[in-house]
């Protein structure tokens, strides 16, 4: 078969199983499946020639099947405040998100640039804070952030690395760019969503990933594995734990999965005590010592002694002993700083700073409130802006300008005037889309995408990360706390000869591409 016959089979596929579900339209959106005049990109061919030849309504069939996968699996999130069953499974859908070879490699080159100029800068804050004495971040930025944490200052963690474990937001906007939305250097989760989507996609379609040459995500737990074992202060066996806060943290599943994944004990902070300066762990065999502790419980509620009071999640001692060397924490302590959204602000500078370069990956444009300038532009312009609070996450203290009422911006303007430190503002970013299952047809959804990136010896990007999507119709919010879903994200293994709409002759008009609701 020619090149040129292969092309336009593709075109001819993809139309038809898109008509198949439904009139399928782009509404004025970037989509990551289909070019503009309802062209398919070039990586998606083999995906729609696999899925062309599936039967009538076999497609949706097997979304259903994944829907019952998930319950029977236990696959869940908590959801803080509600009041009728805290507990619900994440919403998985079947159309995976496609990124081609060449585009990835440019993504993983920007977040591994990211990553080593915020351990760099990290390390700088808690130390010599030559950044802010040369004036690049400003010094009250870092006194009021909730992040920094002066009990941190003069330590060294292991190895030199603050941030072993990264969720980076990544969303690409109308003009076809990627941008950073915004780092997660504390506790980042989702993970195991992106291995079991993974796990149920190849199960449901094996015959889809045999024609794709996607690129593996399996190993993820073995590598974390490795970063967290190479942290350990001198033992050639060292012993890794999972800390989790408990049953009802909204990310336990994950906790579980992945201690169970990489082969480590689960435990809480009462398992663990502190004596004669190391860590110890509760046994059937009596105390055994803890080298490495792999903590999914935020900086406030570690440890009693160094933090909150009030804390009976955390083990008391523990900074301590992770200040005498003799226990590594993933991810260290203080490393939290660069979670603030208005520290976000200046990461192009600080990559600039440390390593000299430009950022490969764009910060969206932010204006600052607590800068006077921008301050007066965000209240003038709250309708057409997404305002966030510095500290917030979950699609939690944010208002999105041109989804709110007149009421609600009123409101978030007290807020911002009575704490300008504590808020950014954004423009109304246009978030890509994805055809997502909608009852019998598909449709468009915005998402965005969180790769995760591991530091070690070297840094390691994830081959994709997990895509999550906005379930509701014209919804910008992809959390699941606020009602998103998520799928499963194929990094191409080979290179097509461009990721641009493949030309002409595909079957649908500007007006069938263009028209009806987004």
């Amino acid at each position: 078969m020619t090149v040129a016959l292969r092309i336009r089979r593709s075109r001819v596929l993809l139309f038809s199983l898109l008509m198949k579900f439904g009139d399928y339209n782009l509404g004025g959106f970037y989509d990551e499946m289909v070019g503009e005049n309802g062209r398919p990109r070039a990586s998606v061919r083999h995906l729609a020639r696999n899925l062309e030849a599936l039967p009538e309504g076999e497609l949706i069939r097997r979304q259903k099947s994944a829907d019952r996968a998930l319950i029977q699996m236990g696959i869940t999130f908590n959801v803080y405040g509600e009041s009728a069953g805290v507990e619900k499974t994440l919403p998985f859908d079947l159309v995976p998100r496609i990124i081609a070879a060449d585009e990835w490699t440019q993504i993983e080159l920007g977040l591994k640039q990211r990553i080593e100029a915020l351990n760099l800068f990290i390390n700088d804050l808690y130390h010599d804070q030559q950044i802010i004495r040369d004036g690049i971040v400003p010094a009250h930025v870092i006194e009021s952030s909730k992040g920094f944490r002066k009990q941190c200052i003069g330590m060294n963690p292991p190895r030199g690395v603050w941030c072993h474990i990264t969720g980076t937001d990544l969303v690409r906007h109308g003009d076809g760019k990627i941008y950073v939305l915004e780092d997660n250097l504390r506790c980042p989760s989702g993970v195991s969503y992106v291995l079991e989507n993974r796990h149920l996609m190849k199960s449901l379609f094996p015959e889809v990933f045999a024609a794709s040459k996607v690129r593996p995500v399996s190993n993820y737990p073995l590598r974390l594995r490795d970063v967290l074992e190479y942290l350990a202060p001198g033992n050639l066996s060292p012993r890794v734990v999972l800390l989790t806060p408990g049953v009802f943290n909204s990310a336990y599943f994950e906790h579980s999965f992945l201690a169970q994944q990489m082969g480590i004990e689960l435990v809480e902070g009462s398992d663990l005590v502190v004596s004669d300066g190391y860590v110890w762990m509760r046994t059937t065999k009596g105390f055994e010592r803890v080298d490495v502790i792999y903590r999914r419980i935020d900086d406030d509620f570690l440890d009693p002694e160094a933090f909150r009071p009030d804390s009976m999640l955390g083990v008391p001692g523990l900074m301590e002993v992770y200040k005498a060397g003799n226990v590594a924490l993933a991810n260290a302590p203080g490393s939290g700083v660069a979670d603030d959204k208005v520290v976000y602000a200046y990461v192009p500078r600080i990559i600039k700073y440390y390593l000299g370069q430009e950022a490969i990956l764009p910060n969206v444009p932010t204006y600052i409130c607590d800068e006077e300038k921008d301050l007066a532009y965000v209240l003038e312009n709250l309708n057409q802006l997404v305002v966030k609070a510095a500290n917030e996450s979950g699609g939690y203290g944010m208002l999105i300008g041109p989804h709110s009422t007149k009421e609600q911006c009123a409101d978030f303007a007290k807020r911002i005037v009575a704490d300008p430190r504590n808020y950014i503002a954004q423009p109304t970013l246009a978030l890509s889309r994805v055809p997502t299952v909608v009852d019998d047809h598909l449709e468009g959804r915005h998402v965005d995408l969180r790769p995760y990136i591991l530091y070690g010896k070297d840094i390691f990007v994830m081959p994709g990360g997990l895509t999550r999507v906005a379930l509701k119709k014209g919804s910008l919010v992809v959390n699941s706390s606020q009602g998103g879903g998520s799928k499963d994200t194929w990094v191409l293994a080979d290179k097509t000869s461009n990721d641009t709409d493949i030309p002409e002759d595909t079957g649908f008009s500007q007006t069938q591409s263009m028209g009806g609701n987004s």
